[in-house]
């Protein structure tokens, strides 16, 4: 296993095809993505349905770090340092805020993005 970890609802075709999307593109050096269904995530402290919630940034030393936060680690694990660029912008104030903000809205969403189906549809808990 890699270093870092990105874990995803593997369920949902958008989060699917988003992971697959940055990966490519993105080309995180050290972090492998995982679908929180194949993911040991009671070692960790997690539960489904926060896998389900957001996606998830697993260090190697247990910290974890959900929704723009994790899309924003990723980023700056990229080997291009346009990504790295991006992604440090994704973790600075007031970017950071705004990127929370836009993170919760798609996630609510998701069933109506590309790839989504009625099978992605998060029903929301908590407030978040």
């Amino acid at each position: 296993m890699s270093d870092e970890v990105l874990v995803f609802d593997g369920d949902c075709g958008f989060c699917t095809v988003s992971v697959m999307w940055l990966f490519r593109n993105v080309r995180p050096i050290g972090v492998e993505a995982i679908r929180g269904q194949s993911f040991d995530l009671a070692a960790h402290g997690l539960t489904m349905e926060r896998a389900r919630y957001e996606v998830l940034w697993v260090t190697e030393r247990g910290e974890v770090v959900g929704g723009a936060r994790a899309i924003a680690r990723l980023l700056r694990a990229s080997e291009r340092s346009c990504w790295r660029l991006v992604g440090q912008a994704l973790s600075t104030p007031p970017v950071s805020v705004v990127a929370g903000l836009v993170y919760r809205v798609i996630a609510r969403n998701r069933q109506r993005m590309p790839g989504g189906t009625d099978a992605c549809a998060v029903r929301i808990t908590r407030d978040s």
